[in-house]
């Protein structure tokens, strides 16, 4: 049986469920811990944001070890996943319904190839402008789903490699390595550019997150379950906490 101690500090590699946000899991993780072990405070937190409607890994911090949350956010991180080609989206994934479609009978595996190497190496990328990055004060996305225009600002990125791994029309899978604060989304809508048919993301799943990789992570089921049992060994010497 695992044992922790978590206001001294433990990392936690969660397998990220479809649909949640990363502040779900902390929230979920931070209120088990603490009605199973009768604690009453906690501090909890994340490195790096995966959007809902991924997958994968989510680095989970407690106690003293929260400062290595920048270490983490810093590391390079791989992705996997599947572009849709020939439609766009507003918000570049599948969380909008699809705004317009393209021809895409042009397309051959060479030009799939090029667009990919294309995109590899440093550039500046536009973020999404349904995203959590910061505009006076608010997220983007809250001025977004208002349909307020507002100006975002590139960043540098770096894609260390971007390899197809499957073509199947409209489909294209891929893998990706990349630097901190890239977006997949934004990497669907250059690949589409590239392509002259436009395109949009419609799986993605965070695989590595420095040498932390996806075989390692535990669904958020396990790992609820690793803390009910390890509170359960400790439940003589549990503190007394009628607030929780």
């Amino acid at each position: 049986m695992r044992k922790f101690n978590f206001n001294e500090g433990e990392v936690l590699l969660i397998d990220k469920p479809y649909k949640w946000t990363s502040f779900d899991v902390i929230s979920k993780v931070r209120a088990h811990i603490r009605s199973q072990l009768g604690l009453k405070k906690l501090k909890v937190g994340h490195a790096g944001t995966l959007d809902p409607l991924a997958t994968g890994i989510v680095i989970v911090c407690t106690g003293k070890l929260t400062k290595r949350i920048n270490e983490f956010q810093d590391e390079i991180k791989e992705y996997t996943g599947t572009f849709h080609v020939g439609a766009t989206t507003p918000s570049f994934d599948l969380e909008k319904e699809i705004d317009f479609t393209f021809d895409t009978s042009h397309l051959t595996e060479a030009l799939i190839y090029e667009a990919a190497i294309a995109l590899t190496g440093d550039f500046d990328q536009m973020p999404p402008i349904f995203s959590a990055k910061k505009v006076n004060g608010k997220r983007a996305y809250e001025f977004a789903r208002q349909n307020i225009a507002v100006e975002l600002k590139t960043r540098k990125v770096t894609i260390s490699e971007f390899e197809i791994t499957r073509i199947n029309l409209p489909e294209v899978d891929f893998r990706v390595v990349c630097s901190k604060g890239t977006y997949i989304r934004s990497l669907a809508r250059d690949f589409g550019e590239k392509l002259n048919c436009g395109a949009h993301l419609t799986a993605l799943r965070r695989t590595q997150n420095g040498n932390l990789r996806i075989e390692d992570a535990l669904s958020m089921e396990t790992v609820l379950d690793e803390i009910t049992q390890y509170a359960g060994s400790q439940k003589d010497f549990l503190p007394i906490d009628d607030t929780i």
